[in-house]
């Protein structure tokens, strides 16, 4: 077994109240930064697991994510990678 380290971005789903996200829109916007049109606060993660190859240690955070880490109600989330730690 190799242990792998596993990132995953956690955002809000579109169409979702994030009142931290308006807070730093509106506070960018203070600052002169007018372009800015939407901004999502989210979470990200790194997840350290023992598996037999990368895409198996995708599937197992997958799960986590579909379990534990993610509010599927509310929440999106994106594996970015599994390189080996």
């Amino acid at each position: 077994m190799t242990t792998f380290r596993v990132s995953v971005h956690i955002t809000p789903r579109r169409g979702i109240l994030d009142p931290q996200g308006k807070a730093v829109e509106s506070a960018l916007h203070s600052l002169g930064f007018s372009g800015v049109s939407s901004v999502h606060v989210g979470r990200h993660i790194v997840v350290d697991t023992d598996s037999e190859s990368a895409d198996a240690a995708i599937e197992s955070v997958k799960a986590m994510c579909e379990r534990l880490l993610a509010n599927p109600v509310i929440e999106d989330f994106e594996i970015e990678s599994a390189t080996a730690a």
